[in-house]
């Protein structure tokens, strides 16, 4: 398990780690200053310093570095001081020997006999101002960096070496850094009186090291965790320790002996240490908040709950709010500083005190009568034994929740209604709602707050109980229900079972909202691949519909039909009846059929390349579904991947990553996942292959549970590999992404095959150019076979994988486009035309595919001999990378330039010194090994050529054989070490 500071990758604190940096370079000017460096403890504030000194050190700083240690009140003299001499000493013996009042305070110095006080006096003066002015002496071979660790620790007389030194800087070229735990500091905290006497100095700034954000918190947990850690857990992992570095560092290690929900040992002794320095009075008092769970205490209910004096609350309070085991809120409530302490005081109480406390704050509710406090009054009444009342206020809760849309909370009241449901006599008379009813909200709301999974198992069981005395209308209703569950979790074989299990319910009765339902889910089960029947389903669906009055029905029929007009080749037609249902669902409120109206505009536009409407398309569908509650229900979800999609295809990479990022709620994995791999594509195209690397082996086993999983995480790694040089992991790659998506059905051929077997193929057109490079006739014949074969995959899928429309849309012809490119690669072609047709091709909206396109259109055209035309591709290529951020494709696209000597804009290519840049470019290939044939290939010049070449560079390095001037190069600095 990663430890934080051991191999844990350094998280965020980008502006904290600038501000440091540029006090450094002040220092470094001539311009002495001290950053005073704060923060609660575990926030992180050793990993900046430990990052920043060893940045300092290699820039060429001297750094020096002295801890203070907590033994006590009184402390050791000069502790943290002591540590700098021993390494002042270690650097330059010279300048601490020749002052005795600084050997003196290692030990090194003669002993002196008993002084007087002013004798102290006057010696501490020595002292100090040797250590100012040995410092000053040591700063004029190079800037030098003084930390001093954990101030708030300090004795005192480290304190006033400390003011003394800050006091004196001016134009020393030294950096004084020191670190303390803001949240250790109570009133009467000896430091205060340094740190308000540091501050008002002009030298002096602060630097208040805050928690990781949400999102950094996230990368921090992820960076920490093992691969394949599910990503509920982590998201959970990153909230509870609400960006606190040490406090996720032991929450993860705990998953060494098990991922239990409580606080590991070691953090909870942490925790409770600063909890046992309160009064006996005060503890109770923290204790009695800390059965609130997360919500502020006000006072008066605090004390309607604790049996102490209102005095003795009052200085109880103040003393917990002192020690910063508190804090207030602007009503005048109390919580706690961090809510990892409230657990561990939580955990500490005995069974009986916390019963007693939860009982105490539940009658005081009641008392209230405030229907807002249902909530409370259902935690509090569950865990005071009170399983009737709990019951009743869930449900009053789940009510409350919904209304304001916090799907979660609803989500998380039904469900714990529906747990105490057997535990109550006559549950519901009791709170006002039958079993059916409830579990068919846990399977809405479930659905709607991103939990597919959830939500079929609560239909499944809402199907159980409807079997055993509804009617038939409202037992069509709840397959009704768990048809769309099961149609959300891409399950169409049982879906289309169920519902038609609901017409046989309802196929006698005359036209109602139900059975315009069934009817209108009966022709989208059949969209896959019976169109005739669907659109008859759906078309009897709107007859129905519009009999009984139920619009939302009829829009849903409406997208069906839509679908129909797509397959029938009429485009226009199809999305105009989404926009008519769109508006339809909009008039009602019929929110999911709106968003899946949206989303098939969406996806319309997109496979159409019209990219800039389909993405004003995603966007304004998007912030609908927020203001509905409704970001991770089935389609909510769609359409912010989508989104992500369109975003990234326009090369709007910022927006596509925003979409693309996590929840900050749970959802579930299938969710997680999708969004991870959409993400992961982005990250790669920008070089983040680390970050891209962790997404996607925590979501491998997630792929069985959407084809979009696999082949969005296929897309990245295959991208990687190939920028990374692993053109050998391609064809597994491609192969078992292609076999996820197909589940083993032989004969479903998902058109993001095309795709990924056209990655596979460049990546293999790659290995066979090597192997002619190298002369390996038989790396060549395998590379070959095997990229046949994924050009025979692609082909056939084309033919027989089912577009939405009537063909392929623009991007599946831009495929097509590539794969023939990569085809002529692979055979070693080097054709020009089929990489013009690529540009071409992605010309509708897509500028990444197009900067790639024109930089093997580049490499072609320079094989052919037409450097000005390669030099136009290379610099259009080169600008769109640039803008986009895609620092592989960059960075391909300069080296093809340097290969080819081809000068890109805003370059020049160097001409001066002993050898010629062409000399010196075939030096280096032979410094690497490469015989004349092989530079010339890389080089794009014939084999005499380069021997010319080489015979120049060793007449004038005065050489006698090859191995001889690379040796001399070395020598010389003409050539970069290796490594």
């Amino acid at each position: 398990m990663p430890r934080l500071g051991t191999g844990v990758p350094f998280t965020a604190r980008s502006s904290e780690s600038a501000q440091l940096r540029a006090a450094l370079e002040r220092a470094r000017g001539g311009t002495g200053g001290a950053v005073l460096l704060s923060g609660d403890a575990g926030v992180g504030k050793s990993r900046l310093l430990t990052e920043f000194l060893a940045e300092a050190e290699t820039a060429g700083a001297h750094v020096l570095l002295g801890r203070c240690v907590s033994v006590g009140e009184a402390g050791l003299p000069y502790l943290p001081f002591k540590e700098v001499v021993e390494q002042l000493r270690r650097v330059r013996p010279d300048l601490v020997d020749a002052r005795p009042a600084l050997a003196g305070l290692i030990g090194r110095a003669a002993a002196t006999t008993m002084r007087s006080g002013e004798e102290t006096d006057l010696g501490q003066l020595q002292l100090f101002d040797a250590m100012v002015t040995v410092l000053a002496e040591l700063s004029d071979d190079a800037p030098v960096v003084l930390a001093i660790e954990d101030l708030h620790w300090s004795d005192a007389s480290s304190r006033d070496l400390l003011s003394f030194l800050v006091s004196r800087l001016a134009a020393q070229r030294l950096l004084v850094v020191a670190t303390y735990r803001s949240d250790d500091l109570h009133r009467q905290h000896p430091l205060r009186p340094l740190l308000a006497e540091l501050v008002r100095l002009p030298v002096v700034e602060r630097l208040d090291l805050a928690p990781f954000g949400p999102a950094d918190a996230l990368a921090f947990v992820e960076a920490l965790a093992d691969a394949g850690v599910d990503a509920e857990w982590l998201a959970d992992v990153a909230a509870r320790s609400e960006g606190n570095a040490f406090f996720a560092e032991e929450l993860v290690a705990a998953t060494a002996t098990g991922r239990a929900g409580g606080i590991p040992t070691a953090l909870a002794d942490v925790l409770l240490s600063r909890v046992e320095t309160l009064s006996p009075a005060a503890q109770r008092v923290v204790g009695a908040i800390s059965v609130t769970g997360r919500r502020h205490v006000g006072h008066a209910a605090l004390r309607s709950v604790i049996d102490l004096p209102d005095g003795d609350l009052d200085t109880a309070l103040r003393e917990a709010l002192q020690h910063h085991i508190l804090v207030t809120d602007d009503h005048g409530g109390y919580t706690f500083r961090h809510a990892l302490l409230r657990e561990a005081v939580y955990a500490d109480l005995l069974p009986g005190e916390r019963v007693r406390l939860h009982a105490a704050y539940a009658r005081r509710i009641v008392e209230l009568q405030q229907d807002e406090l249902a909530g409370a009054l259902a935690y509090h009444s569950l865990r005071s034994n009170d399983l009737p009342t709990a019951l009743t206020a869930s449900v009053k809760a789940a009510d409350d929740a919904m209304r304001v849309g916090a799907l979660a909370a609803e989500l998380r009241y039904v469900e714990q209604a529906l747990e105490l449901w057997p535990a109550v006599d006559d549950p519901a008379t009791r709170s006002g709602v039958d079993e059916l009813a409830l579990t068919r909200k846990a399977a809405y709301v479930a659905s709607a707050a991103g939990q597919p999974e959830r939500a079929v198992a609560y239909a499944e069981a809402a199907l159980e109980l409807a079997d055993r005395d509804a009617d038939a209308i409202t037992r069509a209703d709840v397959r009704r229900q768990l048809t769309e569950t099961l149609l959300a979790s891409i399950r169409w074989q049982e879906a289309e079972q169920v519902i038609e299990d609901a017409w046989a319910l309802v196929e006698p009765e005359p036209p109602s909202r139900t059975r315009a339902w069934v009817l209108a889910l009966r022709g989208r089960t059949r969209l896959a691949r019976e169109n005739e029947l669907s659109r008859q389903f759906a078309e009897q669906a709107i007859a129905d519909a519009r009999a009984s009055g139920s619009v939302s029905a009829e829009s849903d029929a409406l997208i069906t039909l839509a679908f129909n007009d797509l397959r029938a080749g009429a485009v226009e037609e199809a999305c105009a009846l989404f926009e008519q249902a769109r508006q339809n669902a909009v008039r009602v409120g019929a929110a999911n059929v709106e968003l899946r109206a949206s989303f098939n505009l969406v996806t319309t536009r997109y496979e159409q390349g019209r990219l800039d409407e389909a993405s004003a398309i995603a966007d304004a569908a998007a912030a609908r579904a927020a203001e509905l509650g409704l970001t991770w229900s089935a389609y909510g979800l769609e359409l912010r991947w989508m989104g992500a999609m369109v975003h990234y295809a326009r090369g709007s990479w910022d927006k596509a990553l925003a979409a693309a990022s996590p929840p900050g709620e749970q959802v579930s994995d299938t969710i997680s996942a999708l969004l991870a791999a959409s993400a992961a594509i982005i990250k790669v195209s920008r070089g983040r292959f680390d970050e891209a690397q962790r997404d996607l082996d925590r979501i491998r086993p997630e792929w069985h549970r959407d084809g979009q999983i696999a082949q969005l995480a296929g897309i990245a790694g295959l991208e990687m590999a190939g920028w990374q040089g692993r053109q050998h992991d391609a064809a597994r790659l491609a192969d078992d992404a292609i076999a996820s998506m197909r589940k083993g059905d032989d004969d479903y051929w998902p058109l993001g095959g095309i795709r990924l077997a056209t990655l596979a193929l460049g990546s293999l057109a790659d290995v066979a150019a090597r192997a002619r490079t190298e002369h390996d006739a038989t790396a060549e014949a395998a590379a070959v076979a095997e990229g046949r074969r994924f050009v025979e995959h692609a082909r056939s899928t084309a033919e027989h994988g089912i577009p939405r429309a009537d063909h392929l849309g623009a991007e599946g012809v831009a495929w097509l486009a590539r794969l023939r490119a990569e085809e002529s690669r692979l055979e070693g072609a080097g054709e020009v035309e089929p990489w013009r047709a690529v540009v071409e091709a992605f010309g509708y909206g897509e500028p990444f595919h197009v900067a790639l396109g024109r930089w093997r259109l580049a490499e072609a055209l320079i094989t052919s001999g037409d450097r000005d035309a390669a030099a136009v591709e290379l610099a259009a290529a080169h600008e769109a990378a640039d803008r986009l951020g895609a620092q592989p494709l960059a960075a391909a696209v300069r080296d093809l330039a340097r290969r080819a000597h081809v000068a890109l804009p805003g370059t020049v290519l160097p001409s001066a010194g002993l050898l010629t840049p062409r000399e010196l470019g075939v030096l280096e290939l032979v410094a690497r090994g490469y015989t004349n044939r092989k530079v010339g290939e890389e080089l794009f010049i014939s084999e005499k050529t380069v021997s010319v070449h080489l015979s120049r560079v060793m007449t004038k390095l005065g050489a006698a054989s090859r191995t001889e001037a690379v040796s001399i190069a070395h020598q010389r600095g003409l050539l970069a070490d290796a490594g």
